[in-house]
């Protein structure tokens, strides 16, 4: 029986830094609030509220005064620095620097756009932190689409300027830019800027390879992440033995049966340690590493 991690899968760096950055703070003592789940990971989120990290919503940080909140690494639109100053609160800021620097290309775009015409269109997913932080850049002018689908129902008359968040898929993005390539008018101009983590999209061929080198995949993450739904889809693509599970409590026993190799990866919002636990628990209950 072998049993694998991936050693690919795991947190990013923008979410390490955060998580390193709440453990600093927690361990000087007082209060430390979060501005929503600090990674889309319930396990890794109780570890730490267990260490007194404690999570709020937009809504009670505009109650809350002379506090210390803690901005995830999916950022924050203007609006929420200006709540924090008004309540004086002090930010310990965590936004990821990849996403920190498409904040600012997008806020450039807006501020020196000239034609009243222009379309700032960001391609991810309706709702998502990351996504509400970059529309905020806008005044919440930007228009967010999901799919090569929704990309068709632009304006191709007007000029369009084309971003993404960080974590979408680089095949999709790449479809998307081509179809308003060839679509746009002539007499509108089609600028994008292409800026997706490389760090998160090496991932899908890594990931690819990986399944396709077990019997059976267990595949964990927060149901939350998109990440992980992205990730997950491209490991049952090339082995259809791949499960989803977000704790050791989910694994479905039976379907461990007859596997040889088992392979365990997850999401960039994944701890090592919960991958980890989770392999031990299969060597104790059906065989060795």
């Amino acid at each position: 029986m072998k049993i694998e991690i991936d050693s690919g899968s795991g947190f990013c760096h923008g979410v390490v830094t955060a998580i390193h950055k709440a453990e600093e703070e927690l361990a000087k003592g007082g209060p430390l609030y979060c501005l929503g789940d600090i990674v889309h990971n319930s396990r890794e989120v109780e570890r730490l509220s267990e260490m007194g990290l404690i999570t709020i919503d937009h809504q009670q940080l505009s109650e809350l005064h002379d506090a210390k909140v803690l901005l995830r690494a999916h950022g924050e639109p203007p609006s929420t620095y200006e709540t924090a100053r008004r309540n004086n609160i002090e930010i310990i800021d965590a936004t990821c620097p990849v996403v920190l620097k498409l904040q600012q290309r997008i806020k450039n775009a807006y501020s020196l756009k000239t034609e009243s015409d222009a379309q700032i269109v960001i391609f991810g997913k309706n709702g998502h932190a990351e996504v509400l932080g970059l529309v905020g850049q806008t005044s919440g002018k930007a228009i967010v689409i999901e799919s090569l689908e929704e990309a068709k129902k632009l304006d191709m008359s007007k000029n369009i300027h084309l971003y993404s968040q960080t974590t979408k898929s680089l095949e999709e993005f790449r479809q998307i830019v081509e179809y308003i390539q060839h679509h746009i008018s002539s007499n509108a101009t089609f600028e994008f800027s292409d800026t997706i983590c490389r760090q998160v999209a090496n991932r899908i061929p890594n990931i690819r390879k990986f399944a396709a080198t077990h019997d059976l995949i267990i595949f964990v993450s927060g149901k939350k992440s998109s990440n992980g739904k992205i990730l997950f889809q491209e490991c049952l693509s090339v082995n259809p033995k791949t499960y989803f599970i977000d704790s050791v409590q989910e694994i479905d026993w039976h379907l461990l049966q007859g596997a040889h190799s088992i392979g365990i990866c997850g999401a960039t919002s994944t701890p090592k340690w919960l991958m980890e636990s989770i392999q031990e628990a299969i060597i104790k209950k059906i065989g060795p590493k």
